[in-house]
């Protein structure tokens, strides 16, 4: 092809390439701007936008085993709540039963002391029964609830919290006086003892379950935080570098224009050869 060609002009052809090629390339930067993401779809790069999509399931499936955990640490602190209530009434009904060993039996004195120890047998059965969050009671008679907070994304580990029954017909309050109206000794006293004592420990584990819970909670906070850093690193642009880049590009498109300008005027500089004087 010949270098003076006014059907061809190849620089003119060259020309609209580059400004093309940089025009794709400008968009490209802009759009890292605007989004602050250096891969933004598949295209960009098939294998790191499939890793990070995979990564952001992982996050999103953590959102439900955070949710998991917070519903069961909610209900283990209900029962706690509850249980300390339980404890508080029976170290009262520990003391009126020391009292009412003080009074013989038919004593106004006692009487008025068994009012006060039924009501607070009541009140523990009432707290019990009042210890439930979203559905679930770990301190309900019968010990059908319990706790299964998920530990991981495939479902496949649990946090465990179990029920203890606190109720004044449970194993834990076994020996509690039906009331203080019938002898009282030292063999009373010390059954109710004995049942605050097994309701302590009971506490103690369901405290040791909440610790549990609020351990795991504390790692999958960490692990979503380390997770979304992960996904940065592989998709987030770096905003000062694009903007250098795209002051680089608007003078290479400035220059590109100018090319363009010049090869479109070959041609014409042509003509000239052929004008006689």
């Amino acid at each position: 092809m010949p270098l003076n060609s006014i059907n061809t002009n190849v620089a003119a052809m060259q020309a609209v390439a580059a400004f093309n090629a940089i025009n794709a390339e400008m968009a490209q930067v802009q759009m890292r701007i605007t989004t602050g993401r250096k891969i933004n779809s598949p295209k960009d790069n098939p294998a790191i936008w499939a890793i990070a999509q995979n990564q952001r399931g992982e996050l999103r499936s953590l959102d439900a085993v955070k949710g998991s955990l917070q519903r069961g640490r909610s209900i283990v602190d209900v029962a706690m709540s509850a249980a300390e209530t339980v404890s508080d009434l029976l170290n009262e009904i520990r003391a009126l039963a020391v009292s009412a060993a003080d009074f013989p039996l038919g004593d106004a004195s006692r009487a008025a002391l068994n009012d006060q120890y039924l009501a607070l047998r009541k009140q523990i059965d009432i707290t019990v029964a009042n210890a439930g969050f979203n559905g679930v009671n770990l301190l309900a008679a019968g010990g059908g609830d319990r706790v299964r907070a998920l530990a991981n994304t495939s479902a496949t580990s649990t946090i465990d919290v179990d029920p203890v029954d606190m109720s004044t017909g449970g194993a834990l309050l076994a020996g509690l006086p039906a009331d203080l109206l019938g002898g009282l000794g030292a063999t009373s006293i010390a059954d109710i003892k004995a049942a605050t004592d097994r309701v302590n420990g009971a506490i103690g584990k369901l405290g040791t379950g909440a610790k549990a819970l609020d351990n795991h909670l504390k790692f999958v906070v960490k692990q979503q935080d380390t997770l979304e850093a992960a996904i940065g690193n592989l998709v987030d642009a770096d905003l000062a570098r694009e903007s250098a880049r795209l002051q680089a590009l608007q003078v290479r498109q400035q220059l590109a224009l100018m090319a363009m300008q010049i090869a479109n005027r070959q041609p014409s500089y042509l003509l000239q050869l052929f004008q006689f004087r």
